[in-house]
């Protein structure tokens, strides 16, 4: 019979199931999944890594906290020798917190963006390291994003990337003054999420996230509220967090190379009137901070805002003022 015949495992865990199944897509997004997340690099992926400057990490600590960081170097320290390995050659840097969930044989997620092209994709797997100036990741999922709310920007190199940054890491348990000025002004963010799953182990995802100045709100308790926009209903963050409430937050300051990452707590808000308030949003994620780390010029890249830069994606959404001054106007109906 049919039903006696063993089936494949889902492509998709448990959480990612759970939030495709409440919007209506589950079905259709089966085999999609299978369709689109491969166990190796497409030849495209492959020609594509090594064009980049730059790649975006997702590392989990001993403790189980995520961080998402950052690797730089010059296009072609990014290498596919075979459709199976992305092989990096970045040292090590003592000072990222994300550091210590790289060591070999560790779960990792990346993503490789372009900022002008706005292309970007995805992978997850686990470190090969046995120098500290590289390392490679065996690929266990592959794929495609859509250039959805990335801004345009260019990018220039004001050291050597081989060299370390003089300067010393700040670390905080709460944002301080020029964090909280650094997120408020921030359009673009990346966020490290993972699940560990019973048939396939430890997954690991990073991924960009986009959208006006300011689309992160920062309450007075320090806590960080994300509007979720449209996307491709992969859930692949918002999955994790409904089994691992955990993530890691990278803001960039642009102009000067810092990099402020933080740690948290998080909670999915499926249901909230703030939800329809902020224009695009579809749901809402919160993020308490239980970790913060300052690291100056820790990237020997700068990056300067394209003319006409900003995704038309993220302009068609909203903002926290324009969402607060909605549920006013609602209250007094």
């Amino acid at each position: 019979m049919v039903d006696d015949i063993e089936r494949p495992a889902s492509p998709w865990h448990q959480g990612e199931l759970e939030l495709q199944r409440a919007v209506g897509v589950a079905l259709q997004m089966e085999p999609i999944g299978r369709k689109v997340l491969r166990p190796f690099l497409l030849d495209q992926h492959r020609e594509f890594y090594p064009l980049l400057p730059f790649i975006v990490i997702g590392a989990i600590d001993p403790e189980g906290a995520p961080w998402a960081t950052i690797r730089a170097g010059a296009p072609g320290f990014l290498q596919s020798p075979d459709p199976l390995t992305l092989a990096v050659e970045a040292r090590r840097e003592p000072a990222d917190p994300a550091e210590r969930g790289m060591e070999d044989g560790d779960a990792v997620g990346l993503v490789g963006v372009d900022l002008v092209t706005r292309r970007r994709n995805r992978l997850n797997g686990t470190i090969s390291r046995s120098s500290d100036d590289r390392f490679a990741v065996s690929v266990g999922q592959s794929f495609g994003n859509c250039p959805r709310y990335i801004q345009n920007r260019h990018v220039s190199w004001v050291r050597d990337p081989a060299a370390p940054s003089p300067a010393t890491a700040v670390l905080s348990d709460r944002l301080d003054d020029g964090a909280r000025r650094i997120i408020a002004a921030a359009d673009t963010f990346f966020v490290a999420s993972y699940a560990d799953r019973d048939d396939a182990g430890r997954q690991v995802d990073v991924s960009h996230r986009g959208g006006k100045p300011g689309f992160v709100r920062i309450a007075p308790d320090g806590s960080l509220t994300v509007p979720d926009f449209d996307g491709n209903r992969f859930f692949n963050t918002l999955g994790n967090f409904m089994v691992n409430p955990r993530a890691g937050l990278l803001f960039v300051d642009h102009e000067t190379g810092g990099m402020l990452q933080v740690t948290g707590k998080v909670e999915v808000i499926l249901d909230s009137p703030e939800i329809a308030a902020f224009e695009g949003a579809e749901r809402l994620w919160k993020v308490m901070p239980e970790k913060i780390v300052w690291r100056p010029d820790a990237l020997p890249l700068r990056w300067t805002f394209a003319q006409g830069g900003f995704s038309p994606s993220s302009l068609a959404t909203g903002s926290w003022p324009e969402a607060e001054r909605r549920l006013r106007g609602a209250s007094k109906a």
